[in-house]
């Protein structure tokens, strides 16, 4: 298996579930964004996205999707939550729920606040879509309420998908206002030794590729 990767983005989604899963795999750092700085890139992923996940003749760019994949492929009952389960729907919801509901809005302020040139960056814009970020975080306050995970009464792929928006939150400065519930559910997930190990494992790449990871906090 070949994750190519860049540090903290949408690709450390399966990169934890990796760790978690305790699979081989190798993993190819890239700098961001690297359609941009990394242009040979576009051979192996025309849009030049990432993650881009190779299993054999399986080629992947959806990182919820390599997520449910390698729960389900290689963590059936674990990771993964059954079809018979009770908690099967919730799953397939966080999993969609973390990407569609919560990453895709912060996407929007770190481009407009940070990414864009600086005579193009709209700081209204960033801050409609990062209340509009805080605002969805009701939902998983709300999935919160019986249990310490999204789904199955157990750490899933889900926790993973939502876990990752949290990550971004944090890295543009908005986990000073998670609700308590979720303050305390983030603590818990990055407090997991799976997600410690693929830190370090970004961290280790990284640093033996020679390739810098973009801080955006200096942008």
């Amino acid at each position: 298996m070949i994750l190519y990767h860049c540090a903290d983005a949408r690709s450390f989604r399966p990169l934890w579930a990796l760790e978690e899963l305790g699979l081989p795999y190798e993993l190819r750092m890239l700098p961001f964004p690297p359609r941009v700085f990394a242009k040979d890139y576009l051979a192996e992923n025309p849009l030049g996205t990432i993650p881009l996940f190779v299993e054999g003749e399986t080629r992947m760019t959806e990182s919820a999707a390599i997520v449910e994949y390698l729960c389900s492929r290689h963590s059936p009952g674990n990771l993964a939550v059954g079809t018979d389960e009770a908690g099967y729907g919730a799953y397939l919801n966080a999993l969609h729920f973390g990407e569609a509901t919560l990453t895709f809005p912060q996407t929007l302020v770190l481009r407009y606040l940070r990414l864009e040139p600086r005579e193009r960056r709209q700081p209204q814009v960033a801050d409609d879509y990062a209340k509009w970020f805080l605002s969805r975080l009701r939902g998983l306050a709300r999935m919160l309420e019986t249990s310490g995970f999204v789904a199955a009464g157990r750490f899933t792929g889900g926790d993973i998908s939502v876990s990752y928006a949290l990550l971004l939150a944090q890295t543009l400065g908005l986990a000073e206002e998670f609700p308590p519930v979720v303050t305390a559910y983030w603590e818990r997930m990055q407090a997991r030794p799976g997600f410690k190990a693929a830190k370090a494992a970004q961290a280790a790449a990284s640093a033996g590729q020679g390739v810098e990871a973009l801080d955006v906090a200096k942008l």
